[in-house]
């Protein structure tokens, strides 16, 4: 047993009431602590994922209690993978925040970063479908406290939707896991993933109902369609690097969904066999239209970005709910390259912000620094429309490939390649009002009083951008790597058995001398 795995969830934890009770005044601290936790859990993140790189699964047990009962922490390579993305993203968007003065705009921005940044890791780490839960609440409430940071009442307004719809989902997990309970006597995930497969064929509607009630949970976080209404008003009000950081949220129901729907409701399994094609798969492939149609008709910057993340989330369950290696493995590479690109585009559109009286898609005089921005949102969005040579482009053909098996090969291929058509047109459109059809008007009064954005604002930008190219370079050895990854998924003895037959040796009777 290893402690490391913990620090992830420990770090933050601790440094988020320490800065509030110790530098509560004093945001130079706050900002020096926070960038200093975040440097760390990168570097413990990418040790941990280095450890478990040869195919090992990490196990940490609060308390040394073996599961079922005892709460365990369990790290392979998906959920480092995810731990390290995650770190990563929240480097630069912390640059990014004091770089912009955003964390300096309300109270207590730090402090909730870090609770945020735990219930994140936590997700990520746990091996208990309740702590799972929980972990979900503890994001939860971080999120609403930094959503309506700096205040106003469009942010409270988005801020209050928010919350109502992912108590919806707080509910129906509740029910979930009450149901599963019930059938199985266990949340344990490896513990599930054997006794699911010892339920009778006349006994599963308990369990069908409660594996349906998950998949509308984490189908919520995920923003998938019917259940996204929440992400547009809320990531467009958010302050631009709370939206940058939650541009890994919706990963979280994704990360969720190939998580038990691999170990314990695998495609295999009689008792929830036709759950993933029959709706999954429809609902993503709408959820990819709505979201790039939404590109094309959004009225505002901001909108336009959160409605490029409904259709990247669309674009990684199409591939999620082919439910096989291949498409698991383009799924993963697709995550970190959307995470990446929309978390740049919403801090760009923040850029656009800083010398515009709104983000109005409507010709207004340019801004200070004009070139500069309009080179980055060029590059974000040929980013997030899939356009080569850029990571995006690539994992669409990955998403492609994979789906040639699939009953549904033809419409996949052919809402995929239509809609990024469409989501093309729309970042051209945004682009040419808000920077080419500038040039013919008067400098306003913000341009021309000289505000730009300052340089560390840039240098978190470039940074994102910078790790989008690197997973351009290195797209065959990170497919290689998720293609691992996603083999593991789908053969988890080695996570059960490093969770179950450790509490069988822990569990065993000691020999009388």
């Amino acid at each position: 047993m290893t402690h490391w795995i913990i620090a992830p969830v420990i770090l933050p934890a601790l440094l988020a009431p320490f800065i509030v009770l110790a530098a509560r005044y004093h945001i130079g601290i706050q900002r020096a602590f926070s960038v200093a936790g975040v440097l760390a859990l990168i570097v413990i993140a990418a040790a941990l994922a280095w450890h478990v790189s040869d195919g090992s699964v990490l196990l940490y047990q609060l308390g040394d209690w073996a599961a079922p009962f005892g709460i365990v922490l369990v790290g392979d390579r998906l959920s480092t993978l995810m731990v390290l993305l995650t770190s990563v993203l929240a480097l630069f968007v912390l640059l990014y925040a004091i770089g912009s003065g955003w964390d300096d705009r309300g109270w207590h921005f730090h402090a909730l970063f870090q609770f945020q940044l735990m219930g994140i890791l936590g997700a990520f780490l746990t091996g208990d479908l309740f702590n799972l839960f929980v972990f979900f609440e503890v994001l939860l409430i971080a999120s609403y406290g930094l959503m309506i940071h700096a205040g106003g009442n469009a942010r409270l307004r988005a801020g209050v939707q928010y919350v109502l719809f992912n108590l919806i989902g707080s509910t129906l997990f509740l029910f979930a896991l009450g149901s599963i309970y019930a059938e199985t006597g266990t949340l344990n995930m490896a513990d599930l993933a054997g006794r699911v497969r010892l339920i009778g064929p006349e006994e599963t509607v308990g369990i069908r109902v409660a594996a349906v009630l998950l998949l509308l949970v984490f189908a919520i976080k995920a923003a998938v369609v019917p259940l996204h209404f929440w992400l547009p008003s809320s990531y467009a009000e958010a302050p631009a690097p709370v939206a940058a950081l939650f541009a890994i949220m919706t990963k979280v129901g994704a990360y969720a969904i190939i998580r038990v729907y691999t170990m314990v409701f695998p495609p295999d399994l009689e008792v929830t066999s036709g759950l993933h094609d029959l709706w999954l798969l429809p609902a993503a492939l709408i959820s990819l239209a709505i979201g790039m149609t939404g590109v094309l008709a959004a009225k505002k910057l901001d909108r336009l970005v959160a409605f490029s993340i409904i259709g990247s989330m669309g674009m990684v369950m199409v591939a999620i709910s082919l439910f096989s290696p291949a498409g698991i493995a383009a799924a993963l590479y697709y995550m970190v390259h959307s995470t990446l690109a929309g978390a740049a585009l919403f801090l760009i559109s923040d850029l656009v912000r800083t010398g515009r009286a709104d983000l109005e898609l409507t010709p207004q005089p340019p801004i200070a620094g004009t070139a500069l921005t309009a080179g980055l949102f060029f590059t974000g969005a040929i980013a997030m429309a899939g356009l080569p040579p850029l990571s995006g482009f690539l994992g669409k053909l990955l998403v492609l490939d994979a789906a040639f098996d699939a009953d549904l090969v033809v419409w996949i291929w052919v809402v995929v390649l239509s809609f990024s058509l469409i989501s093309i047109i729309g970042f051209a459109r945004a682009g040419s009002v808000v920077f080419w059809k500038a040039h013919g008007l008067e400098p306003s009064n913000v341009a021309a009083s000289g505000v730009r954005p300052t340089t560390l604002s840039y240098v978190a930008v470039g940074g994102l951008f910078s790790l989008l190219i690197a997973h351009t370079v290195f797209a065959g050895q990170v497919h290689a790597y998720t293609t691992t990854m996603a083999a593991q998924l789908f053969e988890p003895r080695a996570y059960i058995s490093t969770v179950i037959e450790t509490q069988g040796k822990l569990s065993k009777p000691k020999e009388d001398n």
